[in-house]
């Protein structure tokens, strides 16, 4: 009997250099030679993607016919028609918490902190502020302990945690998604370089001035790695080392994307403002960092978990570039006027089309035997629906990926009234591994979504 005594590359194996670790993506060589006809199991990962200030529903809503697959995609969600399969569009979900309840004023602060928590926050701007969990914190407070970082908070909006936002509420509430516990707000990052950083630093030294000699002789990171990749590439097969070529590459792409970004030419161009160095000067270009550095964070299973806050709810950013001049919540009470509802409809497609261009991100990048976007679940909402009248029923969601093979995509499902999106977190942190015996006010998880 022949015995096999190859050995494979360890799951969490680094490239190494001079005071720089990288992990690497999963390859081939990571499955052991005797299990070589065997699946390779990759690991779920977990995005959300928020928009702030409600959608223009009607042309949300896609047109449903007899059974969930047989459905048209509305305006606003058309920019998902070539990758359809893919997507589970949802309907029907509810934040009955973030409703008033006696408390008056204040729908985007309550919307902020509910989507993710499914609680009902404190109105108060003080210190006293109160929510609940979030899922992505309870999805890193388990997932965390295999990867590097449990979870990255991304924004692209600047935006102050403490004081007053929103009629009486804490700008805590409107200004992140994130609880790791009821009274622990989680801040995003919403600098490019920083999370670049994080991800990819100098992992024996956090001096700035050590990483500012480092910027200015304009080095990548993987000029610290070239030996080791070397060595690397020499053990592995072909397919191995066109996915390790492949991964370095896109790492030293982001890399350029952000020192160009960090050019005081670049910031010159600016309006006269203070903008933070490594932050693109258009909302397209930034979004599309954040996304690549997600799907790279994914790819070499640094972290499972992100959560990327597109806008602060009540932001008033404007989006000129598309033809809409207006400042986006303004422009969310329209009161039913036509040309406000067209402009604020093009707002929404226009971050459907960031969403695509991720999606297809993810599905175009090798994970084991399929994609990140095979292995990921992406949802992406609000927990507004109508902003010109703040509600919190009937809630835009969208749910791209295939969770490891538990979605089915390509569906549009249509819940029964009242049911909670808590019920929604319950069925992806299922799908994950995750199994707390609630969430908010989840009574259960949401029908069909793993069964079809």
């Amino acid at each position: 009997m022949m015995i096999n005594t190859s050995k494979s590359l360890a799951r969490r194996s680094f490239l190494r250099g001079v005071g720089t670790a990288l992990a690497l993506p999963v390859l081939d060589a990571m499955v052991p030679a005797f299990a070589a006809t065997s699946t390779v199991v990759s690991p779920v990962r977990a995005a959300f993607l928020y928009v702030p200030n409600g959608i223009i529903m009607k042309d949300w809503k896609p047109t449903v016919g007899e059974n969930p697959k047989d459905f048209t995609f509305g305006r606003t969600l058309s920019p998902l028609e070539s990758m359809r399969q893919h997507v589970s569009v949802l309907s029907g979900l509810d934040h009955y918490n973030g409703q008033s309840l006696g408390d008056g004023a204040g729908d985007h602060a309550r919307a902020g902190a509910t989507w993710l928590t499914g609680v009902h926050p404190k109105k108060t701007e003080g210190l006293d502020i109160r929510s609940g969990i979030s899922v992505d914190q309870l999805m890193a407070k388990e997932l965390g302990k295999q990867t590097s970082l449990p979870s990255l908070e991304l924004g692209l909006e600047d935006g102050r945690m403490v004081g007053g936002c929103d009629s009486g509420y804490s700008c805590a509430y409107s200004n992140t998604l994130c609880w790791s516990s009821p009274t622990t707000p989680v801040p995003y990052e919403t600098n490019p370089r920083a999370v670049f950083e994080r991800l990819f630093g100098d992992g024996d030294t956090t001096d700035p001035a050590a990483r500012a000699i480092q910027a200015r002789q304009d080095r990548s990171i993987l000029d610290f790695l070239r030996e080791d990749s070397k060595r690397l590439g020499a053990t592995l097969g072909t397919n191995d080392k066109r996915k390790l070529s492949e991964y370095l590459e896109s790492i030293r792409e982001i890399e350029v994307r952000i020192q160009k970004s960090e050019k005081p030419g670049k910031l010159a161009a600016l309006p006269a403002m203070d903008q933070p160095a490594g932050i693109p000067p258009t909302f397209e270009e930034h979004i599309k960092l954040m996304f690549d550095l997600t799907t790279i964070a994914f790819q070499a299973d640094l972290t499972r978990v992100v959560t990327i806050m597109i806008g602060r709810e009540g932001g008033n950013r404007t989006y000129r570039q598309i033809g809409v001049p207006d400042a986006h919540h303004g422009l969310s009470h329209h009161f039913n006027d036509p040309a406000k509802i067209e402009r604020l409809q093009k707002i929404d497609q226009h971050h459907v089309e960031m969403l695509a261009h991720f999606v297809n991100k993810l599905n175009t990048t090798k994970d084991g035997n399929g994609t990140l976007l095979d292995n990921s679940m992406v949802l992406y909402g609000s927990s507004i629906s109508d902003g010109n009248k703040h509600e919190h029923h009937d809630l835009p969601a969208v749910l791209c990926g295939h969770g490891g093979g538990s979605i089915k995509g390509g569906m549009h499902h249509q819940f029964t009234k009242g049911t909670p999106m808590a019920n929604l977190f319950m069925t992806m942190m299922d799908t994950m591994g995750v199994r707390p015996e609630r969430i908010g006010d989840s009574n259960g998880k949401v029908e069909h979504l793993t069964s079809l």
